[in-house]
């Protein structure tokens, strides 16, 4: 783990038989696309996106049907051998939330549904009112948010459930429009208000959430979150993802800008990366944006320069040699650079380093110390293999 990388320490949150928060690697999950009543396209498109490397599958639970066949889903990818934990994704129903949370490992709930209107009759809800009856305080509005979470949160302890509280940008409830706006404050206030509810229940086993299309706000709302967090003595995990991203690059870039951004501050224990492609690629890319940011290393890292003018060998094939050669030498870090001027320097984290020292020759460092100079650059890739092996850090391909 790089050093640099300094992780908000989360509490444990179990998911199953896969843990998030605390010493945990940071998680990747992505979200079926299939018509949850389809158990067989549903299955096998889950089955494509844990291959790929998803470790939460997240499933849509619109409707009661849909929450209910939750159960052949599961029971169809445990007989085929597969043990990845399942996330009903739950808007609107409370009840259907609870029929889920007997079924899956985790419930994603959005707090803007659960108290959706102020001028709902909190009066039948609630044990108090103020003397001025159309006037609610809040107090009586936690109750009655309490009061339709509380089934929920029992059947999540008795079946050993996790909770996302997943707060949006573009669906708080009115009353919190109403005080804050659609600001990164409202949102806040949104997530941390359902939190003091479950803790009231204690039920912790929690997750949360602040979602946005708009980079600026998700980021904005997750650091402001884990600040508020801290003065108020909590620690649950967070989930990171950059809602409606788009497709191709544009969805990349925007969701390593978000997502990125908040990993190299440490914040951040599971991630989605929301792109309009199927969801099994979506994980590569989540993948790619751990490892840049230095939270998770899952490959070799390779650091290379765009080259220029000083340099006098074949940078872009001698790459993509030691690519081919070393690309299963996970957290290995190698750098292949253009010229001894900015080379060495720049390179200064790298395991070993492949440099040109001149036309057609090239010099390798172990760190930073020059090791072997001026080799033919014929025979340079197969001697910077036989360095790796010299220092022990080679494993044959399994």
């Amino acid at each position: 783990m790089n050093t640099l990388y300094q992780r908000f320490n989360t509490r444990v949150v179990h998911v199953g038989p896969v843990p998030l928060g605390g010493d945990y690697p940071v998680r990747v999950q992505s979200m079926t696309s299939t018509n949850t009543l389809d158990t067989k396209a549903t299955v096998e498109q889950a089955i494509r996106m844990i291959n790929a490397g998803c470790e939460y599958v997240r499933i849509t639970a619109p409707g009661i049907k849909e929450a209910e066949n939750l159960q052949e889903i599961k029971k169809e990818l445990r007989l085929r051998g597969y043990e990845t934990p399942l996330i009903a994704d739950v808007h609107f129903n409370p009840k259907i939330a609870e029929i889920a949370a007997t079924i899956v490992e985790k419930v994603r709930i959005n707090p803007g549904n659960y108290l959706p209107s102020q001028n709902i009759d909190v009066t039948r809800h609630v044990s108090r009112v103020t003397p001025d009856a159309s006037r609610v305080t809040e107090n009586d509005l936690l109750e009655l948010i309490s009061a339709r979470l509380s089934p929920l949160l029992k059947i999540c302890k008795d079946h050993g459930t996790a909770i996302r509280i997943g707060v949006n940008h573009g669906s708080l409830s009115e009353r919190i429009m109403d005080q804050h706006g659609d600001t990164p404050g409202g949102m806040v206030q949104s997530a941390l208000e359902f939190a003091r509810v479950c803790e009231s229940h204690s039920f912790q086993n929690l997750v949360f959430s602040m979602k946005a299309s708009n980079t600026k706000v998700m980021i904005a709302a997750n650091r402001l979150l884990v600040e508020r967090m801290k003065e108020e003595g909590m620690n649950y995990p967070l989930h990171l993802g950059v809602t409606e991203a788009g497709a191709g690059e544009d969805g990349r870039i925007k969701s390593a800008i978000g997502i990125g951004s908040l990993l190299a501050d440490g914040i951040g224990d599971t991630i989605r990366v929301s792109l309009t492609e199927d969801p099994e690629f979506e994980i590569p890319v989540a993948y790619n944006i751990l490892q840049a940011a230095g939270a998770r290393i899952t490959k070799t890292e390779f650091i290379s320069c765009p080259s220029c003018g000083r340099t006098q060998f074949d940078i872009q094939s001698a790459l993509e040699k030691i690519r081919v050669r070393t690309s299963h030498l996970v957290g290995l870090k190698i750098a292949v650079m253009g010229c001894i001027v900015n080379g060495p320097g720049e390179m200064a984290d790298a395991h070993y380093g492949y440099v040109g020292a001149g036309k057609g020759k090239i010099n390798l460092y172990k760190k930073q110390q020059l090791v072997k100079k001026n080799i033919d650059e014929t025979f340079a890739v197969e001697t910077l293999i036989g360095l790796i092996r010299e220092n022990g850090d080679w494993v044959d391909i399994p």
